[in-house]
């Protein structure tokens, strides 16, 4: 509780920030809006010229669209704003003002920055989403909702691992900011295709070096009715594994780091 209590106080200082920049907000609403209708016209040329892109139609990649946009928009609220002032802080030595707060220091270095303009991309995505289902129609079912509430969760889970141990390598390296801007572009863009596209030798990469495949790619699967229980069990298990690597990986970077006094 006294975690939650924290996390809202930041978010309170967030929608503050916002609220003092409106354009951000203005800015935010333009660019998923331009982001959303470069998308769709994508879609719609590719499936000008074909019904199927290896088993996907066009309303499952609508579908996954709205997923790319709801997952991008929680890393934009919470994640990525947060590990970019962890970074910052360890290059500067200031993030002693992390360590000596009464909460876990994992948490408040992955939540103390909030972006709330990146709201407008969840919204976004869920719409899209909801639009892509009522498609779909009588091809969704309860286990496939089932399916891709774990999945979902689970993929948040493997990027937010990711994203933490990328930032933590900043205890050994001075200066990482541009490494989440590469994770980033390459999120931003091969996320919003299924990973079964890309040639064979690529696939592995976007589903262990950049993880777009247990992330996007699998929560569609599930709710388009393409993924197995067995699949949905094999993403949680390997996102537990990655929340214990990145969480191990944080415990023995911060024996490295020295401070701002040392």
């Amino acid at each position: 509780m006294h975690a939650l209590r924290v996390l809202r106080a930041f978010l309170a200082v967030g929608v503050a920030n916002i609220v003092q920049y409106r354009s951000d907000f203005a800015i935010s609403l333009v660019n998923a809006v331009v982001t959303l209708v470069t998308s769709l016209l994508g879609l719609s040329v590719i499936f000008g010229l074909t019904s199927d892109l290896h088993g996907w139609t066009a309303d499952d990649l609508i579908v996954l669209i709205g997923i790319h946009g709801l997952i991008s928009g929680v890393v934009g609220l919470v994640i990525r704003p947060s590990m970019e002032a962890m970074m910052e802080g360890i290059r500067l030595g200031t993030f002693d003002f992390v360590l000596t707060k009464p909460v876990d220091a994992q948490l408040l270095a992955s939540a103390r920055v909030m972006a709330p303009q990146a709201l407008i991309d969840v919204v976004v995505g869920v719409g899209v989403i909801g639009y892509g289902l009522t498609r779909i129609g009588a091809g969704v079912t309860v286990l496939g909702v089932a399916l891709f509430a774990v999945t979902l969760v689970a993929g948040f889970a493997i990027v937010y691992s990711f994203l933490l141990i990328l930032s933590t390598m900043a205890f050994w390296f001075v200066k990482l900011d541009n490494i989440l801007v590469v994770f980033q572009a390459l999120f931003g863009n091969a996320g919003r295709w299924p990973v079964p596209i890309f040639p064979g030798w690529m696939r592995p990469v976007l589903t262990f070096v950049v993880p777009i495949a247990f992330a996007v790619t699998v929560p569609a699967q599930a709710l388009t009715g393409q993924l197995s229980v067995g699949g949905a069990v094999a993403s949680v298990g390997l996102a537990a594994l990655f929340l214990l690597a990145s969480r191990l990986f944080w415990r023995v970077a911060l024996r490295r780091y020295t401070g701002a006094s040392a």
